[in-house]
């Protein structure tokens, strides 16, 4: 069937040769482009909320999210090596399953990827008014507060929306400079709140309660905390801009992932026993802590970090939607205007068409809502990516792999079977949001895509 049709390697290849972008990343800059995406929304932000829903047990809900990523991380791994496209799951659905699949997977994925953005976004802000607080400043109520609670939205995480967009419209080596030092801000301030926060910590906030909802709790934490691990993703849509992916990209990948998971698990410790986890369901949970034990300098200090270093999560996720987008546009599955690039060699006004949008979600959307949808995105890519894997090695077993996923009969089924049992505990609200979003993607692919294909042509 036409809707089955599929890419081959050789075709992704042929179009990496064209060089639309400059290849200048190399392995660093992806292991920083991954940590920037990676540490910030869920250690600044989630880390609070899930312990609240899990309690001192939040760091298996970690742990179990981990275990999930890292299987699926070693599929990208390979997957990337083997198909290096900025279009990452998508272009691996593309050649693996067919066209149909890929397109709508494209389609969850772009806004999976701003509704991440926006996220990310939304829990800066929190802690910029603390900061600006602790300052002396404050920002009137009615402009942070959404219009459902009486006020005109998040401003300032509008604003920084804008301004992260900006700087991506400037092109790859501008982008990758803020990003890296912003993701060593981040590293930075993780250390000095494990490192203060330890000396503060009471073994009776570990011990008492110690998973208050049982496993249902530590899943439904699992679920939320799956927000922290998205990341590592996102640096496979950095392909087509990466000096030698097939080895440069399952190394990122997989060094990216072990490290973050190290600084969740050790976060969370830290966490929880400072302070009981009933305290902690807010979105600046860290500087919270620091303050609660009195730490109000080393707090402040976090704030500031938090607020420098967030940013580069909504820099990486922007930059990914646009990626995927564009490479969509490629193939003729969405309009070919959205490839035009401006003299920064960017796709100019689709960054800017997708920062605009993703600025509307953070002004104006619930956070809570915005990292559950941005969650079930994910995990369904995931588990796509894992299953894409497995068929490319039987369809395609000759073609060249710069990494192979050991024991691939066993970890990407496991890895699946993971991941279908984080989306239990997802909100039938969230389910119908994405099922009615979908169905628009699938208009888009039969009215447009279907017919304006590349492959077809």
């Amino acid at each position: 069937m036409s809707i089955f049709r599929k890419k081959t390697i050789d075709d992704i290849l042929k179009e990496r040769g064209n060089k639309t972008f400059n290849p200048t990343m190399k392995t660093l800059d992806l292991i920083l482009f991954g940590i920037g995406a990676i540490v910030g929304g869920g250690i600044l932000v989630l880390t609070g909320i899930a312990a609240s829903k899990a309690g001192p047990a939040v760091m298996f809900s970690f742990l179990i999210a981990g275990i999930a990523c890292i299987l699926a991380a070693l599929c990208y791994a390979e997957m990337s090596s083997a198909v290096p496209s900025s279009g990452s799951t998508y272009a691996y659905a593309y050649v693996s399953i067919g066209e149909f699949i890929a397109h709508n997977v494209g389609w969850v994925l772009i806004g999976g990827y701003l509704l991440t953005a926006a996220t990310v976004a939304n829990g800066w802000s929190r802690y910029f008014i603390s900061l600006l607080s602790g300052l002396g400043i404050n920002i009137p109520e009615e402009f942070t507060k959404l219009p459902s609670a009486g006020g005109y939205g998040n401003i300032p995480s509008l604003i920084l929306v804008i301004l992260i967009t900006f700087i991506l419209s400037k092109g790859t080596t501008s982008s990758k400079i803020t990003n890296n030092i912003l993701a060593a801000v981040k590293i930075g301030i993780v250390v000095l709140f494990v490192v203060v926060g330890a000396f503060y910590v009471e073994p009776a906030n570990l011990t008492n309660n110690f998973a208050p909802s049982g496993i249902n709790g530590v899943m439904v934490g699992a679920t939320a905390v799956f927000f922290a691990y998205l990341g590592f993703d996102a640096i496979s849509t950095s392909a087509e801009e990466t000096i030698n992916p097939q080895k440069v990209m399952p190394r990122a990948i997989i060094i990216t992932l072990l490290l973050c998971t190290a600084f969740y698990i050790v976060v969370c410790l830290v966490l929880t026993g400072m302070v009981p986890y009933t305290k902690l369901g807010i979105g600046n949970a860290l500087s919270f802590a620091l303050t609660e034990v009195g730490q109000v300098k080393a707090a402040g200090l976090i704030s500031l970090g938090a607020v420098i270093g967030l940013m580069a999560g909504v820099l990486s996720f922007i930059f990914a939607g646009v990626r995927i987008t564009y490479t969509m546009a490629r193939d003729g599955l969405l309009p070919e205007s959205l490839t035009a690039t401006n003299k920064h060699k960017v796709p100019g006004k689709l960054t800017w068409g997708l920062g605009i949008l993703t600025a509307i979600f953070s002004g104006f959307l619930p956070l809570d809502q915005l990292a559950e949808l941005a969650n079930v995105a994910a995990i369904i890519s995931f588990a796509l990516v894992s299953y894409a894997t497995l068929k490319l090695r039987k369809t395609e077993p000759n073609a060249h792999r710069g990494f192979k996923v050991p024991a691939i009969n066993f970890v990407a089924p496991l890895s699946v079977v993971l991941f279908v049992g984080l989306l239990w505990s997802v909100t039938a609200t969230t389910w119908l949001i994405l099922v009615v979003w979908t169905i628009v993607g699938s208009i888009v692919y039969f009215g447009y895509s279907k017919n304006n294909s590349k492959l077809k042509q």
